[in-house]
């Protein structure tokens, strides 16, 4: 079957209409135009992921922004809590982890910038949003311009005016946008107020953002609006299966607003209008990197929804990616009251009280999850062709879904200039809802330079793929790739990366290449005539490289792909495969985690020297060079195997689940109270100490079902879960002091009740009242940072 779209020429976008942005000769300038951000004078496609500073322990943050960096993230969005800084008025802390002068200055050097959003009020599921509990019992209309409200946040404004001075893009910092508020969506004259008093406190960066979603009423020209994409709704209600609306964000679509995002919250339904899209870029911060759970529903996100949500984001014009959260955390817990959004305090969900992990892609101890990989794939995508991508508009096909539930039209979608550009592709929807396979498809663009049908052959489109392919796209030198059944990876130098996609047979067509000039490894090369080369690949992998005249093209696989860091090394750009293992560069050495499993790690170009880890006397990984794997050298990362074992003692059985309760304005199920767990099971967990020699972080990994479950040391909770059929991770060095001085460390878990008004995934619920400990087991990851020696 053919599937057509016509591509005009991109609407000429216009700019100096929004009150932001630097002056015309500002070094690097930053500006925004109707359709996409400028940096430098050149188009500037932002990959933003979300890390809050207070909720990770501040001697983790450079491992943590380097993790950031590594998957593609070059803007780390970060909230203040207002209560985190100012919980007795007048009373500032900005010191330790509530430093954010400290985490941004470390995040402009690695090179990556910050967008600080400063509320007053935040949400981020912290207790009242973020206000201190003098502020949210003031008696004053919080969030208005009543200007007894507007007292208490001067200071506050004032005082992150300071922590900020000199971080700004305009004198020299990383930050390049601050957000105002959040998901306020009915007071835009008060938005106007925050911005001016935000400025007064000396608070200058080039953009301003607020979020739109729910049809929000912005001042006109004042904000950069920004969305959301979630693949599930941790804030609905208990109903069994997926929450059905968000099937919206696995289309591709010209719609930007989801209005089902902060439902929750809103006194009122909407004005029915938000901002008028012709006027602002497409730019988005909160797209998933997984959800939270919330006591009544507890959503577990595969990774492949959250990779497919994003690439549906890319096809349907976004030029700002942003996630929410990309980097886990942990609520605070040195404060006067527990810091997470509850019942308790008016709100309608239940959030655990320690832990935000968020199921994101980095994890709340830093664990690197599949969706980190898939994600970066993105990433990768857009670091080599977001400059050319980011002005040019989306295309809807002639044949579209008809509706929410169409799961058999295909869904795809095109971004051009009129000439050149992706082609998008998404058979990928959540909740067990399969969508269709497509066979023998091909494509037509019909472009202002004569129509373009690919690929030469049909192909058969899996369902669950999501892919994009470039058309007409220029590559190094003379040559122009018509058309590609390959994605786009990186481009070193007069190297063209690609990847296969979904299994779909790869042909690469090109137009000025001299057919007789190809060479590669089994690769089929035809004269199509009319200056058009077809290359055929039929085993993409380390070894498919293709050389042409002053050009060569690599063709991954997706298993490689999806395992490849691009990055500074060594003193080149190189690419860096590893499997088993998470590999982070950052310029003069690699820095490797892994497991006691190991794994291979592949590098391109070759280093011309020995590559050791650093400290061999305190390193417990090993590696060993063992030749080549296609073109990449290759080396073999070697982990101690034995694993200590962590043992069980039971202290007390299970007494019954907690009490069913009801809480907060919707009256939903409500978590159990510190007296409920006296009902609890309690096991004490014991293990040879010895297991923290030399591990950089040691997981306790527990296999379990119930209901909820809180970690203690010493009787002081420590971390906790609502279980959603995921394991509960601990990071037990964090707590190494303790243990080593003889605390005890004890788990307490309640029973899960099914007669509960609580939704966990429909394949997971227990049909009967059941608390179950499977299994119990230490993992350790260990780490080294990798140099070069002389050859």
């Amino acid at each position: 079957m053919v599937y057509k779209v016509t591509l005009r020429p991109s609407a000429e976008s216009f700019g100096g209409h929004l009150r932001m942005g630097e002056p015309e000769g500002q070094p690097d300038r930053i500006a925004a135009t109707s359709t996409h951000l400028v940096r430098g004078g050149r188009p500037w496609f932002p990959v933003m992921g979300e890390m809050h500073f207070s909720r990770c322990p501040r001697e983790a943050w450079r491992e943590r922004l380097l993790n950031m960096r590594a998957g593609g993230i070059g803007v780390v969005a970060t909230y203040l809590f207002w209560h985190h800084h100012e919980e007795q008025q007048g009373e500032f802390r900005f010191e330790g982890n509530r430093d954010i002068r400290a985490f941004v200055e470390q995040t402009g050097a690695y090179g990556m910038d910050a967008v600080v959003r400063i509320g007053p009020w935040a949400h981020g599921e912290a207790r009242y949003g973020g206000f201190p509990d003098w502020v949210q019992h003031s008696g004053t209309r919080t969030r208005t311009d009543d200007p007894a409200y507007l007292d208490l946040v001067r200071p506050y404004y004032t005082r992150i005016g300071a922590e900020l001075d000199g971080l700004h893009h305009t004198q020299g910092g990383p930050i390049v946008a601050v957000q105002i508020e959040n998901e306020l969506y009915d007071q835009p004259e008060h938005l106007r107020t925050l911005k001016r008093m935000a400025q007064d406190a000396g608070i200058t960066p080039p953009l301003w953002t607020a979020t739109a979603w729910g049809e929000a009423q912005l001042p006109a020209d004042e904000f950069l609006p920004v969305y959301a994409g979630y693949p599930e709704a941790p804030w609905d209600d208990a109903h069994p299966g997926w929450a059905r609306h968000n099937r919206r964000h696995f289309f591709f679509t010209a719609l930007r607003d989801d209005h089902t995002v902060g439902a929750d919250l809103r006194r009122r339904p909407t004005a029915g209008q938000g901002p008028d899209p012709g006027r602002y870029p497409y730019a988005t911060c909160e797209l998933g990197g997984g959800v939270q759970a919330t006591y009544h529903r507890r959503p577990l996100v595969p990774p492949e929804d959250v990779a497919a949500l994003a690439l549906t984001k890319i096809g349907s014009g976004s030029s700002w990616q942003g996630y929410y959260m990309y980097q886990g955390g942990t609520h605070v817990t040195d404060a006067a009251t527990t810091m997470q959004e509850s019942t308790d305090t008016g709100y309608p969900n239940d959030l655990p009280v320690i832990s935000y992990d968020f199921q994101a892609p980095l994890g709340e101890y830093g664990q690197v999850r599949p969706a980190y990989g898939l994600l970066r794939l993105q990433h990768h995508l857009l670091a080599a062709a977001g400059e050319r991508l980011a002005p040019m508009p989306f295309a809807a096909p002639d044949r579209s879904p008809r509706d929410l539930d169409d799961r058999e039209t295909l869904r795809w979608a095109a971004r051009s200039d009129g000439t050149s550009g992706m082609l998008f592709v998404n058979t990928h929807q959540p909740g067990g809802e399969t969508l269709a396979a497509h066979r023998a498809v091909r494509f037509r663009l019909d472009t202002a330079d004569g129509p373009l049908e690919l690929p030469t052959e049909p192909a058969d489109i899996p369902s669950g793929a999501y892919f994009a392919w470039p058309f007409r796209w220029p590559l190094p030198g003379a040559a122009t790739l018509e058309s590609a059944t390959a994605q786009l990876v990186a481009v070193l130098d007069d190297m063209v990366v690609l990847t296969r996609t979904a299994g779909i047979p790869v042909e690469l067509v090109l137009t000025g290449v001299d057919p007789a000039s190809v060479e590669g490894p089994g690769v089929i090369v035809d004269d199509l005539g009319a200056d058009r080369t077809r290359i055929r690949v039929p085993h993409p992998g380390t070894d498919a490289l293709i050389r042409l005249d002053g050009l060569r093209l690599l063709v991954l696989d997706e298993h490689t792909a999806r395992h490849t860091t691009v990055g500074e090394l060594w003193g080149t750009r190189r690419l860096l495969v590893g499997d088993g293992i998470h590999v982070v560069p950052d310029g003069r050495h690699l820095h490797i985690e892994s497991g006691p499993a190991g794994g291979t790690l592949l590098v391109l170009p070759a280093p011309t020297g020995t590559v050791a880890p650093r400290d061999l006397a305190t390193s417990r990984l090993r590696l060993r060079a063992t030749g080549e794997s296609g073109i990449f050298a290759r080396f073999e990362v070697d982990a101690p195997t034995a694993v200590p074992e962590a043992a069980l003692v039971e202290l007390a059985a299970a007494k019954g689940p907690a009490p069913q309760r009801i809480g907060g304005p919707l009256k939903r199920a409500a978590a159990p109270t510190d007296a409920d767990y006296a009902l609890a099971a309690a096991h004490r967990v014991e293990f040879d100490h010895e297991a923290f020699t030399a591990a950089h972080r040691l997981l306790l990994r527990l296999d379990w079902v119930g209901d909820v479950a809180r970690a203690e040391i010493g009787g002081t909770p420590v971390a906790d879960q609502y279980w959603n059929g995921a394991p509960w991770e601990i990071d037990l060095t964090r707590h190494r002091a303790a243990l080593e001085d003889g605390a005890e460390l004890v788990l307490r878990l309640l029973p899960f009740d099914p007669a509960a008004k609580i939704h966990v995934p429909d394949h997971q619920r227990p049909d009967e009242v059941t608390l179950r400990l499977r299994e119990a087991r230490l993992v350790p990851v260990y780490r080294a940072a990798v140099g070069i020696g002389a050859p």
